[in-house]
C-alpha cells in the first residue's frame, strides 16, 4: 500500500473513534449467525473447496453505503479518499512522471477488442476520477446519491467504518450474509441466475465489454434497493458494485476432520496475500460470458490501494462477547 496515501486514513480512524462512541444500528439488519456451506466447487477454482464455517451473530448493513451516506462523513471529518490524493513516486518506483496525479481506474467501453484476456482495453486510469467524479472530472453524482459510493479503496472504506463505529465484514461474515439462508445455492435466490426471465440484480446483459443491452435500465451502478432483497432483507449483496471485506486474500483452507466448523474463519496475511484484501459480491460489470462472479461464493484479490468504477462497501457491527463467567468452588462470581 501507499504508506503516504494511508497516513489519512489513520488520522480519521482515530478522531472517528473519539467522535462516535455509540453505533446507530436503527438501519442495520440482526443475523443470528451460524453454521454455514462457504464456497462453490461449481464455478472457479479459487472458490473451492466448499468447507463448512460458523460465525457469531453480528449486524450487518441493508446495502452498500451510497454516496450520500459517503458525503455525510467527508463533510463531518474531512476525509479525502486515495483517488483524491497524488501517489508519491517514491511510493511507486518506475512510475512515469506524469502519472503523479490524482485520479482512479474508470471502465470505458472498448469499440473493438482484440484480446478478451487484456483487461486494460477497458479499463483507463483517469485524472481527476474519484468518488465525486465517477467517470472523470467533468462528471458528478448530482443524482446518483443513492448509488453506491465508488473509487473507493480499502483505507477509505475502513476509514468510513471506523467513523460509524462500525467494521468492515470477514469474508465469511459477507458471505453467510449474501447467502440469505439458503444452503449452497449458487446465487443469493437460488440456483437460476434469471428465475422465469426475472432479473434480480444489477449485472451485465450482453457481450461484455463490447455491449451491454442495458434491459435493467442501467449501464453502470443502480440505486441501492433497486432489486428486491435476498432471504436476510439485504439488497445489492450480489452485483452492483464488488465490496470490500477485511480479510487478506488467500487460497481457501481446505476442510479438516475435526468434529467442529471452524469459527469465524480469517483470511490469509498482508504478505502473503500481495497486499490484496477480498472483494465478493460481483458487480454491474459481471457477465454470463466474461466473469460470473455475481455469486455469494465469489471471490477477487483486489489491492487495498486501488479504487475503481465498480468497487464500493458495507458495514458491519459485532456485538462484544459476553463476559466469562468466574466459577469458584461452585459460586458464580
Amino acid at each position: 500500500m501507499n504508506q503516504a496515501r494511508s497516513t489519512g486514513s489513520r488520522f480519521y480512524r482515530h478522531r472517528a473513534r473519539q467522535a462516535h462512541a455509540a453505533v446507530d444500528r436503527a438501519t442495520m439488519v440482526a443475523l443470528p449467525g451460524g453454521t454455514f456451506a462457504m464456497g462453490s466447487a461449481r464455478f472457479y477454482p479459487e472458490e473451492a473447496p466448499v468447507r463448512h464455517v460458523r460465525v457469531d451473530a453480528f449486524w450487518i448493513d441493508p446495502h452498500p453505503v451510497t454516496n450520500r451516506q459517503f458525503a455525510a462523513f467527508v463533510a463531518a471529518t474531512g476525509y479525502r479518499t486515495v483517488a483524491e490524493v497524488a501517489p508519491d513516486p517514491r511510493d511507486y518506483p518506475g512510475m512515469a512522471p506524469d502519472m503523479a496525479q490524482a485520479g482512479s481506474s474508470v471502465f470505458v467501453p472498448p469499440t473493438r477488442l482484440t484480446d478478451p484476456s487484456d483487461h486494460r482495453q477497458w479499463w483507463r486510469f483517469v485524472f481527476g476520477a474519484d468518488w465525486r467524479h465517477p467517470t472523470g472530472p467533468d462528471s458528478t453524482i448530482d443524482g446518483l446519491e443513492d448509488h453506491p459510493v465508488v473509487h473507493v479503496a480499502h483505507p477509505d472504506a475502513l476509514a468510513y467504518a471506523h467513523w460509524a463505529g462500525k467494521s468492515l465484514p470477514t469474508e465469511a461474515e459477507w458471505e453467510y450474509a449474501a447467502r440469505g439462508g439458503l444452503a449452497g445455492a449458487d446465487y443469493a435466490w437460488g440456483d437460476e441466475l434469471a428465475p422465469d426471465g426475472r432479473i434480480l440484480a444489477n449485472y451485465w446483459h450482453g457481450a461484455f465489454p463490447l455491449a451491454n443491452d442495458t434491459r435493467d435500465g442501467w449501464s453502470r451502478t443502480s440505486p441501492v434497493g433497486s432489486y428486491p432483497a435476498n432471504g436476510f432483507g439485504l439488497h445489492d449483496m450480489i452485483g452492483n458494485v464488488w465490496e470490500w471485506t477485511d480479510d487478506w486474500y488467500a487460497v481457501a483452507a481446505t476442510p479438516t476432520k475435526s468434529c467442529c466448523a471452524p469459527a469465524n474463519p480469517r483470511g490469509g496475511t498482508r504478505a502473503d496475500s500481495g497486499g490484496r484484501k477480498v472483494l465478493k459480491g460481483g458487480s454491474h460489470l459481471c457477465a454470463d460470458n466474461y466473469c460470473r462472479r455475481y455469486r455469494p461464493a465469489a471471490r477477487h484479490a483486489q489491492a487495498t490501494d486501488t479504487g475503481t468504477t465498480h468497487i464500493g462497501f458495507r458495514c458491519v457491527w459485532r456485538p462484544a462477547p459476553p463476559a466469562t463467567a468466574s466459577i469458584q468452588k461452585g459460586k458464580r462470581r
